[in-house]
């Protein structure tokens, strides 16, 4: 029976895999490993516990161990009062002198947990090895990490000396700490499969298991899979050890994943090449289950309700995280958090939930196996100066501390319960959650090119839109906003209307100020007073370029025109009226949208053959307008506020700006010409310098990556238009 409330847990990605000769080490690669704080913005979010790396191969890598990351940061959950669980081994081998194959792992962790225990003898919970099934499949049956093996003997020998690790490194550790607990961690899901392929998935289905059953003393002559583990080269006296000796986990800890589901399919033709695989007899194909099976996937629910049923011990879901948008990931703490009290009254012992990654990861997309820079935020952002708190992190702190959550993203269900989620031939009848009630995003001028990039990244996200046109919304009239408010209901507001003919503002003054602060004006306004999240966007003009490096959030503002001077009170309006507004600085747009901008109209001169000129002595940070909605969209569902700077991370002329694009769409530049901002005569002064950077969020990918997309997206069009 379930004992006390459900608890909130977190940890910190930390993973320290060996691939040949290299270490990856996630603590360094989030920089999380840098910042004790970390640690007080867990608990303020009400975390019970945290699952506390103390690696074997970080703090004992040689001849003399290294306790100082491990005494600052157990020294400072026992002020805050948190409880560690301390996890030795996470994804890994050991140092450079043993490995998963061979015996030395074993005693020397044993002898790493006990020289732990000793130091810290007031912890009671303990993981020395994490996910140690999954460990031995990659790297002992793929060979993705060290030793990068690729046999069902490598990968049962993995197995099993996981097991005696875990076993030996308890016993040691209980010699210090009698009462000490064992928190056991796999990656579990289910294997589902074609009838043609049951037996694959019957097999698979208990395979899973197989960590837990060595661990509690299961694997005897009755076990279903004693028999193909001893025909892998299991030794049968490590075997009966376990079975005469076990080390029954205190809690399992069930680590589940969207990917952990599988599906078993026998037309391969149906399937890329990439999930094409097979056994000894035949080919199938390998998929997530959620993208075929017509029913979707069981859940968190169903895995607690399977464990309890076999193990009859308390249980911990001791990972949540899901690689995806905010409004995705919150979607799956919530399923995960709501499926285990469903289980808990129905009997089933489940202690906790832990927000994983709660500081992100990276490379996880290539499982760490090569440097791709792809971060997944978790409970908190930390790619810029600061750590910067996600929706993740506001409906924790709900869950934790009223056990429920009001955050408007909860309105929808996940992707994996939408009919969007089935990408092959379906198996079976699809299946659908109830129609959702998400409350929209109101979007303005729309027409425009960055109210048309948030109508199609919405779509992208699943995010209801209603997206109005400035015929169908004067954004400066109080009874036209108050009606579409109260008509549409949204949950926020973005502001994508606005006057933005810079030089003609010079002559226009009184129209660019109605559209550019007193229509802001009226948006914050109505968003105050219905407590409406509220996004607008402001411009590098609001700058006089005598800076000689990138402006960031905090640096004054002194426009030299019209335009810029309008952004910059339209800021301090915005501000005033809600802090909680969220105004986005700009530079420089392009789009697949926009035959206007800048970009489009270089690769179209350039591509006739025409000369182009651009200066050499303007320097932007140009951003690309998706991945600006993009950014925009994740800051409102986070709850971001204030002035944040969202450019690509580059400082670049506009005449080199046209030559990158150029190449990278393959047309010539022989007929750029690079000249001086002293060549064009403008009506409106503009800074000569303009490039931003954030010293609070770096959420847009780079120029690069953007360039490579925009025209892709280019060509795409231009197929689709010939096609008709």
């Amino acid at each position: 029976m379930a004992v006390g409330c459900l608890e909130l847990w977190a940890g910190p990605e930390c993973s320290v895999v060996r691939v040949g000769d290299r270490f990856v080490d996630q603590l360094e690669l989030t920089g999380h490993a840098r910042r004790l704080a970390d640690l007080d913005l867990l608990a303020a979010l009400g975390v019970r516990a945290v699952r506390q790396p103390v690696l074997w191969e970080r703090t004992w890598p040689g001849e003399t161990p290294d306790w100082s990351f491990a005494d600052e940061r157990l020294a400072r959950l026992r002020e805050l009062e948190v409880r560690p669980i301390v996890g030795l081994v996470h994804h890994g081998s050991g140092p450079l002198h043993t490995s998963l194959l061979e015996g030395s792992f074993v005693t020397g962790l044993a002898r790493f947990a006990s020289a732990v225990a000793e130091r810290y003898p007031w912890v009671t919970d303990w993981t020395p090895v994490n996910e140690p099934l999954t460990t031995a499949r990659f790297s002992a049956l793929y060979g993705h990490w060290y030793p990068h093996a690729r046999s069902d003997r490598d990968f049962v020998r993995a197995l099993t000396i996981q097991a005696e690790a875990t076993r030996a490194a308890m016993q040691a550790i209980r010699e210090v700490v009698p009462s000490a607990r064992l928190v056991q961690t796999e990656d579990l899901g289910t294997v589902f499969a074609t009838p043609k392929l049951a037996y694959q998935a019957a097999f698979e289905n208990e395979r899973r298991f197989v960590s837990l059953d060595l661990l509690a003393g299961r694997v005897d002559g009755a076990h279903a899979l004693r028999d193909w583990l001893l025909g892998c080269g299991a030794d049968p006296a490590v075997l009966d050890s376990l079975v005469e000796t076990p080390c029954l986990p205190d809690v399992v800890g069930v680590n589940h994943y969207l990917t952990s589901d599988r599906f078993l399919d026998e037309h391969v033709g149906r399937y890329p090449v990439h999930v094409r695989g097979g056994n000894a007899s035949e080919a199938y194909a390998d998929v997530e289950a959620v993208r075929v099976r017509g029913d979707a996937i069981p859940g968190h629910g169903a895995l607690l309700e399977l464990l309890w049923a076999r193990y009859h011990l308390p249980l911990a879901v001791t990972e949540v995280h899901l690689a995806c948008a905010p409004e995705e990931q919150v979607r799956w703490l919530y399923e995960a958090w709501t499926s285990a009290e469903a289980a808990r009254g129905s009997g089933v012992d489940v202690r906790a939930v832990t927000a994983w990654t709660a500081f992100g990861a990276y490379d996880w997309d290539t499982l760490l196996t090569r440097p791709s820079g792809r971060y997944e935020p978790g409970l908190f952002d930390v790619r810029g100066h600061e750590v910067r708190p996600t929706a993740l992190a506001a409906v924790a702190r709900d869950l934790a501390t009223r056990a429920a959550s009001d955050h408007p993203m909860l309105e929808e269900p996940g992707w994996w319960r939408r009919l969007t989620r089935v990408h092959y031939p379906p198996f079976g009848h699809v299946v659908s959650s109830p129609p959702a009630t998400q409350r929209p995003v109101l979007v303005t001028g729309g027409g425009g090119t960055l109210g048309r990039a948030f109508a199609q990244v919405c779509a992208w996200r699943g995010l209801r839109a209603v997206v109005m046109t400035r015929a169908e919304l004067d954004i400066a009239d109080r009874d036209a906003v108050a009606e579409a408010l109260d008509t549409h209901q949204p949950w926020a507001v973005v502001n994508a209307a606005g006057y933005v003919r810079v030089d003609d503002a010079e002559l226009d003054v009184e129209r660019c100020f109605r559209e550019n602060v007193d229509g802001p004006r009226v948006l914050a306004e109505a968003c105050a007073a219905r407590d409406l999240r509220f996004a607008t966007f402001s411009s590098d003009l609001v700058f006089d370029g005598q800076k000689e490096a990138p402006y960031v959030e905090n640096d004054g503002v002194a426009p030299l025109g019209v335009y810029g001077a309008s952004k910059a009170e339209a800021e301090r309006v915005v501000l005033d009226i809600l802090p909680r507004a969220l105004v986005a600085r700009t530079s420089a747009f392009f789009g697949p949208w926009d035959e206007s901008s800048f970009v489009a109209r270089a690769l179209a001169e350039l591509g006739a053959g025409r000369r182009f000129r651009a200066e050499a002595d303007v320097f932007v940070s140009p951003t690309y307008v998706p991945d600006l909605a993009e950014a925009t969209l994740t800051l409102l569902v986070d709850g971001g506020e204030g002035l944040f700077h969202l450019a690509a991370p580059e400082v670049l002329s506009w005449s080199e700006l046209a030559r990158r694009a150029a190449e990278r769409a393959g047309v010539r530049t022989d007929r750029l010409v690079a000249c001086s901002a002293r060549d064009h005569a403008r009506r409106a002064a503009r800074p000569r310098y303009s490039a931003l950077a954030s010293t609070r969020a770096s959420l847009l990918p780079t120029l690069d990556d953007a360039l490579r997309r925009f025209v892709d997206a280019l060509a795409t069009a231009s197929r689709l238009e010939e096609s008709g």
